[in-house]
């Protein structure tokens, strides 16, 4: 079956490298890649995404800069 999939150029490029390394055609590569990807699914070998786990408290903190690695370790060894 002949199908148009619209894929991101640099996804593209990879693939078409890919499928080069393994001297298969781009087809077959992205055959390849469903077969697994729906296998994993049907297994249940992939968890559905969910919430990340969280202790204590109620989110970010006043005075937490996430951005900076320096104040993060300051309030992480109490100073």
């Amino acid at each position: 079956m002949r199908t148009t999939v619209t894929i991101r150029d640099d996804l593209s490029r990879r693939a078409k490298q890919l499928a080069l390394a393994r001297s298969c055609t781009l087809s077959a590569l992205v055959e390849e890649s469903l077969q697994q990807a729906l296998a994993g699914q049907q297994a249940g070998a992939r968890p559905k995404p969910g919430r990340p786990p969280t202790f204590r408290g109620r989110g970010l903190q006043p005075g937490v800069d996430l951005d900076s690695s320096a104040s993060l370790i300051e309030i992480m060894e109490g100073r």
